[in-house]
């Protein structure tokens, strides 16, 4: 007998549901099925639970190769609705970034009231199926001499478009609060003086990585929901920095793993891709993301059966201490609290604000769960598992 009493393999899972017969439940769901029969008997029942989460993902962006022109050119600069793409791959390849702003938009900081125009945009409005004007500018040689054009363009003119986003699924993060005497502006929104308002961005129960906190299952290709589409994880995010210490089913309270994450712009959305203008701060795109969490074991049901009110976030003023190296801790609060629109500290009572969807989160659950039941979505295994330690 091995280490578990329920052990199952993703192949198998595979063959369940190319036959119609895995059981797919959501993270929400999850947590109701395991308190009520336990997490061996859940392990038995359940085969996947699918995750989902919509927030700000400024760490994102989109790899183009636009074509070559007539005669051919090595692009130096490009814009693509007046947003800089970054042109120093090779000649017609550029990385357009969604934190990226207009030249005459910047941030909002400096024009009140004026919000900014940014590559999550531009990308919004390609997968919305727009028009967009690219526009180039190049020194010329010998095998590329052309010097720059300008056209518009569609996203299936583009002959590679791959969503390339660096940093994604944040595993836990700050909640925003302002201890200061002025309205601060940042990624985190609009923060009041005087802690009246707490802003956070996380699904909490749904989140992708709060239900595989170890990645036992998450690797490089696992297939994902990515934008609509079909993604796959290349590797961990930047800033990923496992937490050694942890709560009971293994979520860190602290902003610690991230994944980093690619998928074919053609085949998503722009329900599930939205550029963003964050006021007094700059551009970002709202992503959905959503991962099948495969239970291989009564362990993975043990972690996915993790509910709100164990989720643990602390509690940080961006007026002072964050924007230094202290990172000073006010305290702690639970998704639980945060979802019910007041949290308390220091005895007062602050208003909640999610910068993320929990609503689009459970959309995207529901979606990848319909996928995989209709036997349109298989699971990948990983190719190697990422860190799960500092």
């Amino acid at each position: 007998m091995g280490k578990y009493q329920v052990e199952k393999s993703i192949a198998e899972i595979n063959e369940k549901i190319k036959s119609g017969k895995a059981v797919v439940v959501t993270a929400e769901e999850m947590v109701k099925i395991v308190k009520s029969e336990g997490e061996v008997k859940a392990a038995k029942k359940v085969d996947v639970v699918t995750t989902g989460t919509f927030g700000p993902m400024c760490s994102s962006g989109a790899i183009f190769n636009f074509g070559h022109s007539t005669p051919k050119i090595k692009a130096s600069k490009v814009l693509m609705n007046d947003v800089p793409a970054y042109a120093g791959l090779a000649a017609v390849d550029v990385f357009l970034g969604v934190a990226e702003s207009t030249f005459d938009d910047p941030l909002n900081k400096i024009y009140p009231g004026k919000f900014s125009y940014g590559g999550g945009h531009v990308i919004e409005d390609l997968v919305a199926g727009k028009e967009i004007e690219l526009v180039t500018e190049a020194y010329g040689t010998d095998c590329y001499p052309h010097k720059g054009f300008k056209k518009s363009m569609r996203l299936e003119d583009f002959p590679y478009a791959m969503l390339t986003n660096p940093r994604n699924a944040y595993q836990n993060y700050n909640v925003g609060v302002n201890l200061g005497d002025k309205t601060i502006y940042t990624y985190m929104g609009v923060l009041r003086p005087k802690l009246q308002n707490a802003n956070y961005s996380s699904a909490g129960v749904l989140a992708p990585l709060f239900n595989d906190p170890y990645f036992k299952t998450i690797g490089l290709g696992t297939r994902i929901f990515l934008g609509g589409g079909v993604g796959y994880v290349t590797w961990y995010g930047t800033q990923h920095n496992p937490k050694p210490v942890r709560g009971d089913k293994g979520v860190p309270s602290v902003p610690a793993g991230t994944l980093s994450v690619m998928g074919e712009l053609k085949g998503m959305s722009p329900k599930y891709l939205v550029g963003l203008s964050l006021l007094g701060y700059g551009c970002s795109m709202a992503v959905g993301l959503g991962i099948p969490i495969p239970i291989l074991n009564e362990e993975m049901a043990h972690h996915t059966s993790i509910a709100d009110e164990e989720i643990i976030a602390q509690i940080v003023d961006y007026s002072e201490d964050y924007p230094q190296a202290t990172g000073k801790v006010l305290g702690t609060t639970n998704y639980a609290a945060l979802k019910s629109g007041t949290i308390v500290l220091d005895g007062k009572e602050i208003q909640t604000v999610p910068l993320s969807s929990f609503v689009k989160a459970r959309e995207i659950a529901e979606l990848l769960k319909g996928w995989i039941e209709k036997g349109d979505f298989l699971l990948t295994e990983s190719q190697v598992l990422l860190p799960s330690e500092k």
